[in-house]
């Protein structure tokens, strides 16, 4: 990952990413340079537009709009008495250890 966002902050300064510059980077970070990775990740970004797949990635992902089955508010429902009945059993388990401290 330290590759990566070498990369990153060489496009972010405006600097060229070339294995120079990425060396640099990296060994300014205390990062122990990989010859292999810097030349794989130089020519791996060769042609690619930096900002327009930073937009793409960041993209949020839309959940398709499914209509909820017959029963679906009954199974809602049933789910929250069963996260209320776990916090309530937490909680009882929580209190009985802190007592436990105190004899």
């Amino acid at each position: 990952m330290e590759y990566i966002y070498a990369a990153l902050l060489l496009h972010a300064a405006g600097k060229e990413i070339n294995e120079e510059n990425l060396k640099a980077v990296l060994s300014a970070a205390g990062v122990e340079v990989d010859e292999a990775r810097v030349k794989a990740l130089v020519a791996g970004l060769e042609g690619v537009d930096i900002e327009e797949a930073i937009a793409n990635a960041a993209m949020p992902v839309a959940a398709p709009a499914a209509a909820p089955a017959a029963g679906g508010e009954e199974a809602k429902e049933e789910k929250k008495e069963e996260k209320k009945e776990e916090k309530k059993e937490d909680d009882t388990a929580a209190v009985a250890g802190l007592a436990a401290l105190f004899g």
